[in-house]
């Protein structure tokens, strides 16, 4: 295979990190404004994907190709990572990529419904991911000096202090009361680490001389 084609495979695979954040930002907009009453501000994200909600079929469709682009970024990682915390990051991004699937055998039922096998297998897949992304920040976080890892550890604490502010209220889903700001807090939370995913395959992007010395040492 000639270098050019493999710089353009490997740069490829980074793209992934960018199509990925912006094609689930995307499903989450377009479901929340396409099902009737559901609130931006106040509901969860899984509800537009939850038994019986009106935007299921919707989001399956929008968001099919989320878990192959972070598992092709994941590979992407691996490949161009030096050191061995950016080649666990590939290893880690592949794993949540692949746990993507899972979510299809557990979505949540709808507000007044939950408590079910599918909803505990929710709740437990959610755990996973936290972790992973946990994970995926902490080992992720020294691809890029200084700055990246500041950055790498404030949007860790983002994710799970409003990942924790939505574990609090979600008795009230189950009771279908009202979670005033739900919405926003799980969607920083949910965001934050995917908008860092992105700039991360953004900063192994620019390393032009890094990515060209991979294809050097693969020839």
């Amino acid at each position: 295979m000639k270098k050019t084609t493999q710089n353009k495979i490997i740069k490829l695979l980074l793209i992934c990190s960018i199509l990925s954040t912006l094609l689930y930002i995307s499903a989450d907009f377009i479901c929340s404004v396409v099902y009737p009453s559901y609130s931006y501000a106040d509901q969860a994200i899984s509800e537009l994907s939850a038994i019986g909600s009106p935007t299921t079929s919707l989001w399956k469709t929008l968001t099919f190709m989320f878990s192959p682009l972070i598992i092709a970024f994941g590979i992407g990682v691996f490949i161009v990572g030096k050191k061995r915390s950016l080649k666990v990051t590939g290893i880690l991004l592949l794993l949540f990529g692949i746990s993507g699937y899972a979510w299809l055998f557990f979505p949540m039922n709808m507000r007044g419904n939950i408590g079910g096998a599918s909803d505990t297998g929710h709740l437990v897949l959610s755990a996973i991911t936290v972790l992973l992304l946990t994970l995926i920040l902490g080992f992720g976080s020294g691809a890029k000096g200084k700055k990246f890892r500041i950055y790498s550890i404030l949007t860790m604490i983002i994710m799970l202090f409003f990942g924790f502010l939505v574990g609090t209220m979600a008795p009230k889903v189950a009771a279908q009361e009202p979670t005033p700001w739900m919405g926003i807090f799980e969607r920083i939370s949910v965001f934050s680490p995917m908008i860092w995913i992105m700039v991360l395959g953004i900063i192994l992007l620019k390393n032009e001389n890094e990515i060209k010395q991979v294809v050097r040492y693969k020839r």
